[in-house]
């Protein structure tokens, strides 16, 4: 939103009922209301999630009858309604994926599993409706025939600690408030069956076993929580794996730099986590899954890459905790790369190169 208002565009942006307001020169937020209270919509498929969207659905129809917009920027199940928009009004869209849904909808609820071919389809030609497809990565571009697409830029994300100015009042001590006198182990991000907790705190519990250090988990519901707590008891490292709930965003940078090693357990999935631009940015050591979610961005010069198997994401964490050179060796390397190719400068680029493609093929043809 800021690349595009910076740029000179209007923008209206409609969205959850959720959410702090943000205030930018050109942007103006408008907000779905659904019938009822309808709070802490979480990431992922859900009934609640659902019903919202219908509202929304309807907020952006409203807005496109009466405003006229010259395209309609669309992100992951907002793309439907482009593809209904394009059908419905002529009214060109990019497409903004961040995930496969059809793999999403699946994974999350197996019993749709035989409804996946038509899940495939009706994403294709959202995809393929689409006058400029933005995918976040590489692996999402290539799910895709690339002969339906007609442009594509890929717009990959750019680390949250490019405009973090910290937060007001004191930051919080971890390792004060904790009682934790040896290397910290961090993850941030919430804590659904995807992001690969369970092989976290598995693997931290091994890795304790001739290591020191301290687990800390920030995010995550309640329910995950108690889980993930439990689990560490059962697994007799209760008292070294602290899981202290979401955190303020702005707060990112007081937290990532007290860490020693961060973490970014992802067991499913082809899109690259956002958080991994930050983690990388941070200057601190990352240790991460050995898959394309992660490979595609990360490789053993800036990262620390290990199989999604306890034993060995658990070995690989040991020997991080166990040489501090090589944490801070692969650090540093890591903010170098995170500066130079994921700045907010190169991001603003992507846009405009985005852009530029909309106004040579979408707009053009409506001329």
């Amino acid at each position: 939103l800021q690349a595009l208002a910076a740029d000179g565009h209007r923008v209206d942006v409609c969205t959850f009922p959720e959410g702090e307001t943000r205030s930018y020169p050109g942007v103006t937020i408008h907000r779905a209301r659904p019938w009822g209270r309808v709070v802490n919509v979480a990431p992922g498929f859900s009934l609640k999630k659902l019903y919202t969207d219908l509202f929304l659905f309807f907020l952006v129809r409203r807005l496109c009858r009466r405003n006229g917009y010259d395209v309609v920027h669309a992100i992951e199940e907002a793309g439907f309604f482009g593809w209904f928009l394009k059908a419905r009004y002529r009214l060109p869209y990019v497409y903004d994926m961040d995930s496969v849904l059809s793999d999403q909808l699946v994974e999350s609820r197996p019993w749709l599993a035989p409804l996946r071919r038509l899940f495939e389809a009706m994403e294709g030609r959202v995809v393929a409706g689409a006058c400029v497809l933005a995918p976040m990565c590489e692996a999402l571009m290539d799910r895709f025939d690339r002969r339906r697409v007609s442009q594509a830029v890929v717009l990959k994300d750019v680390s949250l600690l490019q405009e973090d100015g910290g937060a007001d009042g004191e930051p919080e001590d971890l390792r004060s408030e904790l009682g934790i006198t040896g290397p910290v182990v961090m993850y941030i991000g919430n804590l659904e069956p995807y992001q690969g907790i369970e092989l976290m705190v598995e693997a931290f519990a091994r890795a304790a076993a001739s290591a020191e250090g301290t687990l800390v988990i920030i995010g995550g519901k309640p329910a995950h929580i108690r889980e993930y707590r439990d689990m560490a008891r059962g697994l007799g490292v209760g008292d070294r794996v602290h899981l202290i709930g979401p955190r303020p965003v702005a707060r990112l940078a007081e937290y990532l730099g007290q860490a020693d090693v961060l973490v970014s357990p992802r067991t499913k999935g082809n899109n690259t986590p956002m958080k991994i631009y930050s983690y990388l940015h941070s200057g601190v050591v990352l240790l991460a899954t050995e898959l394309p979610t992660h490979t595609q961005v990360l490789n053993e010069e800036i990262a620390e890459l290990a199989p999604p198997e306890p034993e060995l994401f658990g070995r690989a964490l040991a020997g991080l905790l166990g040489d501090r050179d090589l944490r801070l060796e692969k650090g540093r390397k890591a903010a170098e790369y995170a500066r130079r190719e994921h700045s907010l400068e190169s991001y603003r680029n992507s846009v405009r190169e985005l852009y530029g493609k909309v106004a040579d093929t979408c707009l053009a043809s409506r001329r």
